[in-house]
């Protein structure tokens, strides 16, 4: 595959190159600009949905940036690399808040707090790391049809949100106003024609361009209150436990499963990543490596209030475009993260940008996340099991969370796990329905060429880069 290399060093087509400041920096602030919205905007619709004050919610915020920045370090630098066991890939990725905990998240939220979520992250935590430890065997029961059924339903679980952010906040005064509308239409616009017409960084960073335009219409309309930013302070540590940690078992169930769901999809992020930018498939030390830590990462991000983390897909189609893996460009990338993190000024000032603003520059995010799920969907045959499997699924998810109250006669916790969000219970009707159905014996026949040829394409690689990988 070739390498865009006018201009550029070799070394950034390394893994361990020794680029120069002045080839590391402009690529990684790249990597920045496309990841922090995705990191920033589920803290701040978390910390709407909880009521937390102004302070409380800067600190969140903080939290999200800061472990964001250690969670990638944890990847890119592992942390224990011997034999069978890895805590890391070691691989050039950037790590994030997720998208796909959002509506669970809100769900939790709602009922009870910060600390409930937390205290889900860490069970979460643990089942990714035993995923991780088990992948082989658990990889079977998340083919693309199930991975992309679970993702086309949190694509659409935001869509309600994106809309009451659009008409200006459900708890706002001025919900549904035309102002909001207004603002959040213009911030679409933007988004939508730099996404199809802008070239270079202006598409990359074509959700952060459009909250920027949003925010000075949004100025003129005096939706902006920068009395937080005024009391924040210029440097604050991350607070451990400020939040504290709370063990609900209906919510660690519902983050549990979407960890195990994450997991399976941090497969293809990796995999994407290595094929590439290092044009091979990852190895399985790699895969073990990446998921343990991740799960152990998100453990440790729980204690300082940092929400579930995952691999964003945006940087790993940056480095798929630009070929460019040098450990130092993604090394810098998150100590940027880092000490945006550690300046509360900056956090505040992302919390007064105007809900109809987010919700304008999200909708195409969120309508992403839920073709991409069909995309996955479409990689399997649309016959009659298939589209039962699928159609079954979103019917039920999504079906008894618009119409929760069918619950009501049952337990809190069936409600939690089954009523607030669709995406639990999607993935296991999926899984279910996809280990009962018969398989046509042309798709059976497709599944073993296909993991026959995956096998032999990880055999090779392992024989072609095993020399570097001990």
């Amino acid at each position: 595959m070739s390498r865009p290399t006018n201009n550029m060093s070799e070394e950034l087509f390394k893994v361990d190159g020794k680029t120069s400041v002045g080839e590391t920096l402009p690529l990684a602030l790249q990597h920045v600009v496309a990841m922090i919205v995705g990191c920033v905007t589920p803290a701040i619709i978390v910390a709407s949905v909880a009521g937390l004050s102004e302070q409380d919610s800067v600190i969140l915020i903080q939290a999200a940036l800061t472990m964001s920045a250690i969670t990638t370090l944890i990847q890119v630098f592992p942390l224990l690399r011997t034999g069978k066991i890895a805590i890391g890939s070691g691989l050039p990725v950037i790590m994030g808040i997720s998208f796909a905990y959002v509506p669970t998240m809100q769900a939790i939220a709602g009922r009870f707090d910060i600390a409930t979520i937390l205290g889900a992250q860490i069970v979460g935590g643990i089942v990714a790391v035993f995923v991780g430890i088990f992948i082989k065997q658990i990889r079977k029961f998340f083919p693309p049809l199930i991975t992309g059924t679970v993702v086309f339903a949190i694509g659409l679980s935001l869509y309600p949100t994106a809309i009451n952010y659009m008409a200006g906040g459900a708890s706002n005064e001025s919900y549904g106003s035309w102002e909001n509308w207004l603002v959040a239409i213009i911030t679409l616009c933007i988004v939508t024609a730099l996404n199809h017409y802008g070239k270079g960084i202006w598409k990359l960073a074509s959700i952060l361009i459009g909250i920027i335009a949003g925010y000075i219409i949004s100025l003129f309309f005096g939706m902006v209150d920068f009395s937080a930013v005024v009391n924040a302070s210029w440097f604050a540590l991350p607070k451990p436990m400020h939040f504290g940690i709370k063990f609900e078992p209906s919510s660690c169930v519902a983050i549990g499963v979407l960890f195990a769901i994450n997991s399976i999809q941090a497969i293809g992020d990796f995999s994407a990543t290595t094929t590439g930018g290092l044009d091979r498939m990852p190895t399985d030390e790699e895969l073990n490596g990446g998921i343990v830590g991740y799960g152990l990462s998100n453990i440790v991000c729980a204690f300082f209030g940092g929400l579930p983390t995952a691999t964003y897909s945006q940087n790993v189609g940056i480095v798929g475009s630009t070929k460019v893996v040098a450990k130092r460009v993604f090394e810098t990338s998150a100590i940027i993260i880092l000490i945006a993190g550690l300046i509360p000024k900056f956090s505040s000032v992302l919390t007064t940008i105007p809900y109809c603003v987010l919700g304008g520059a999200t909708v195409s995010v969120f309508a992403s996340i839920a073709m991409t799920g069909i995309k996955l969907i479409t990689t399997a045959p649309m016959d009659f099991r298939n589209t039962t499997v699928v159609g079954l699924s979103i019917a039920l998810g999504m079906g008894v969370t618009q119409a929760n109250a069918s619950l009501a006669q049952f337990p809190e916790w069936v409600t939690t796990i089954f009523g607030k969000s669709p995406v639990v219970l999607a993935t296991i009707i999926a899984v279910c329905l996809n280990l009962i159905l018969p398989k046509s014996r042309d798709e059976e026949k497709e599944e073993k060429i296909y993991d026959s040829q995956v096998q032999e394409k990880l055999e090779e690689d392992h024989k072609m880069f095993g020399n570097d990988q001990e």
